[in-house]
């Protein structure tokens, strides 16, 4: 069988499709769909919209390692820059004859020898279709996590989750409450405050939280960023290598840990003017135990008259506004909702294996993939970021192109030495699963205590790579068909 021969599903069409998606025709392979179910490729960045919406990550920094901006117009750049990027990439790579949008993936069964894909468009047509290979390359902030308040259908007014933004609602001069103090409210909270009569935000524990500094580029940086791509390139490494600091600012007992903490507590004290604010915003938890944030609007933002924050969580909602964890009632128009999502949620399709085994109920028992991408039991069916991939000190983008680069080279030396179908072996997968729990409680994220969504209500930590970039690349080289059962 030849490589044109090999048919594959790409499922997800965000930064992980089009990384897969490239790498498959630079290696040969042009028999693959790309199946999206939204109407444009971006992934995250297409689906969600709302104000403030931005990368925490350098802009340059942010971007395929092939495929460098030297247009970006910031040091960190929102949303609409970020999709549009996206969407020129998969164009230049060729992708677009290999995309079908407004098709979702319901399932993939392992059945005689192939992965039989069911799908259904926007338009509620279904199909299935039989595929040698999946790559499961959909994104991890996708479904949006309420919190399980009593009353929460029963409020008058308009409410929403950060991931569907309300686009339909003015904002001016409302009241508006904010539950949640993370990742998507430092973004919203500046922007929402600007419109608002009065804005409440509901703090259950606080971030670590670092200044941006967000910087313009001139029409002239821009210019030299494209006539000298080596410019671009020395960003982009500065940024990386800053970055790699984060490695140990989250291992227990680093002194990198305590300088991170120490610029946070700084940047508190000069960012926020009320001794009380300032320690309702220090958080107890170390460094890294949560997402470490970088904003430098969000501190200011609590300094003004119509802006209270409330070191409390919602524990109520009523038809004409929200209770909170201390009694309080505090009077809403809108109640928006920066609650987080679930991570790594699986059961978004059914995957049923070789032995029927279906795998969102078998992950949800023991997350873990051999090296993020594949678990046993589901031949030729591959990760595109999977259980512990994602390295925290690096770009996401430099997390997921060794991840994708692992499992073509993998396709390649099957059809290279004839073999139709891989299953990983139980032992190695074992091993690495040992591997993962001996590494794991030497990060702040993994500890005994620290709560947070990186961590299942079951007890494990299936988000962050525990490791360097160095030990996280050595075990991708290192991939080879022996590691799998061959068919």
């Amino acid at each position: 069988m030849s490589k044109q021969d090999f048919r594959i599903a790409v499922i997800g069409a965000g930064p992980l499709g089009i990384a897969a998606g490239r790498e498959l025709l630079a290696q040969g392979f042009n028999n693959f769909t790309i199946f999206e179910k939204e109407r444009a490729a971006g992934g995250t960045w297409h689906m969600h919209s709302y104000p403030g919406l931005a990368c925490d990550v350098w802009a340059h920094a942010y971007t395929f390692s092939y495929a460098p901006n030297p247009d970006w117009s910031a040091s960190f750049v929102g949303h609409a820059e970020i999709e549009a990027y996206l969407q020129r990439c998969a164009t230049d790579f060729g992708l677009d004859p290999y995309m079908q949008f407004n098709t979702r993936v319901l399932s993939a069964k392992f059945q005689a020898d192939q992965w039989q894909v069911h799908t259904q468009t926007s338009a509620g047509e279904t199909a299935v279709e039989a595929f040698d290979v999946v790559i499961n390359a959909m994104g991890n902030q996708h479904t949006p996590v309420y919190p399980k308040l009593k009353g929460i259908d029963s409020f008058e007014g308009s409410s929403w989750h950060s991931t569907h933004w309300n686009h339909d609602i003015d904002l001016t001069g409302k009241r508006v409450v904010v539950v949640g103090s993370a990742a998507a409210a430092v973004q919203i909270v500046p922007e929402v405050a600007k419109v608002a009569k009065q804005l409440t935000v509901l703090q259950r524990s606080p971030n670590w939280i670092l200044p941006r500094g967000r910087k313009v580029y001139s029409a002239f940086q821009r210019t030299l960023f494209n006539r000298i791509p080596a410019l671009a390139r020395l960003l982009r490494w500065g940024q990386g290598r800053l970055m790699l600091l984060m490695h140990k600012g989250a291992m227990n007992g680093s002194k990198q840990m305590d300088t991170f903490e120490n610029m946070g507590r700084k940047y508190i004290a000069k960012a926020i003017k009320d001794p009380a604010i300032q320690k309702m915003v220090t958080p107890s938890s170390r460094f890294g135990c949560k997402r470490p944030l970088v904003a430098d609007d969000f501190y200011p933002t609590l300094n003004l008259q119509h802006v209270r924050l409330l070191a409390e969580g919602a524990s109520e909602v009523t038809p004409t506004g929200i209770v909170t964890s201390g009694g309080s009632h505090i009077d809403a128009d809108i109640i928006i909702y920066c609650t987080g999502y679930r991570v790594l949620d699986y059961d978004r399709i059914e995957v049923l294996g070789k032995e029927q085994q279906n795998l969102a109920q078998l992950l949800e028992q023991k997350p873990e993939a051999y090296k993020g991408i594949t678990v046993p039991g589901f031949p030729n069916y591959f990760f595109g970021m999977g259980p512990n991939a994602v390295v925290l000190s690096v770009s996401y983008f430099k997390s997921l192109e060794p991840n994708v680069a692992c499992i073509v080279n993998l396709l390649a030396k099957m059809r290279a030495e004839g073999v139709a179908s891989i299953d990983v072996k139980r032992d190695l997968h074992a091993q690495y699963g040992e591997w993962l729990q001996q590494n794991i409680p030497l990060f702040s994220w993994g500890s005994g205590g620290c709560n947070t969504y990186y961590q299942t209500d079951s007890g494990h930590h299936p988000f962050i790579f525990p490791g360097d970039y160095k030990t996280f690349l050595k075990q991708r080289a290192e991939s080879g068909l022996h590691e799998y059962e061959l068919t």
